[in-house]
């Protein structure tokens, strides 16, 4: 079997032809997560509102769950394209972001499993009768908070993977600088959504100029890359200095 690299993929299809792709997975994203929290509130929902989806509307949460977990694979498919594009300028802060996006992603998806609990409890307690409505009830809404305490956990690597990837983007001259300093401040964004969540949760008030942030950031991206590509430019490469060559023997023939 033939091994193909990033790079040879890079060359293949053409950069500005990934960085397209990577802008479309991007938006895809961004389009499904609105979609599941217009259908079941999975994502900005509060522990009523999802147990009301659940209860009232169980068709649309289902859907919507679904659709949660396939936003989750479409970022991860960005990141990896962000990777494959951006890995020329510094592998190694490359394959840091793509990491901490991936760790983002598999605490989301494991949190998501809580709503599926939640579902089964919700559902005549599970198949065991011996629980009254009250105490499902309780039940299931445990399982969202532990969903929603998830969900804010994964904040903490969905915010410091932007950290790299804007350093990379500002650097790297095939996209625009503003952008690079956009996702940064995201980032910052992202991390006061944490640390405002687990500390000051009373406060939710706190994250509201950060949405605008990342609302002009991850989605002027994914539309820059979609609509304009990147530029034909070669990328700056971070390249360690070469060693001097060793000074060869005295002592060794001269040829």
């Amino acid at each position: 079997m033939t091994r193909i690299t990033t790079f040879e993929v890079t060359d293949r299809v053409g950069a500005t032809g990934l960085a397209r792709i990577t802008g479309g997975l991007y938006l895809a994203f961004i389009a499904t997560s609105v979609l599941a929290n217009a259908l079941g509130h999975i994502g900005l929902g509060d522990a009523q509102q999802i147990y009301g989806a659940i209860t009232m509307t169980e068709g649309s949460f289902r859907l919507g769950l679904v659709i949660a977990f396939v936003s989750a694979f479409l970022f991860l498919m960005a990141a990896w394209g962000l990777y494959v594009l951006l890995r020329r300028v510094n592998q190694d802060l490359a394959l840091l972001f793509l990491l901490l996006n991936a760790v983002g992603v598999a605490i989301q998806c494991a949190s998501l499993l809580q709503l599926v609990s939640a579902m089964h409890v919700a559902d005549s307690g599970g198949g065991l009768p011996i629980f009254q409505p009250a105490q499902t009830e309780a039940m299931a809404l445990l399982a969202i908070d532990v969903y929603r305490t998830g969900f804010v956990a994964a904040q903490l690597f969905y915010g410091t993977w932007l950290f790299p990837l804007g350093y990379l983007v500002y650097k790297s001259g095939l996209l625009p600088r503003i952008l690079g300093v956009l996702l940064i401040l995201d980032g910052v964004a992202e991390m006061i959504w944490f640390l405002q969540a687990f500390l000051l949760p009373t406060y939710p008030q706190i994250k509201v100029p950060g949405t605008v942030v990342s609302l002009l950031a991850e989605v002027g991206l994914a539309l820059w890359l979609l609509i304009k590509g990147v530029t034909a430019d070669t990328p700056r490469i971070d390249v360690p200095p070469a060693s001097p060559p060793a000074a060869a023997s005295s002592d060794g023939p001269s040829r």
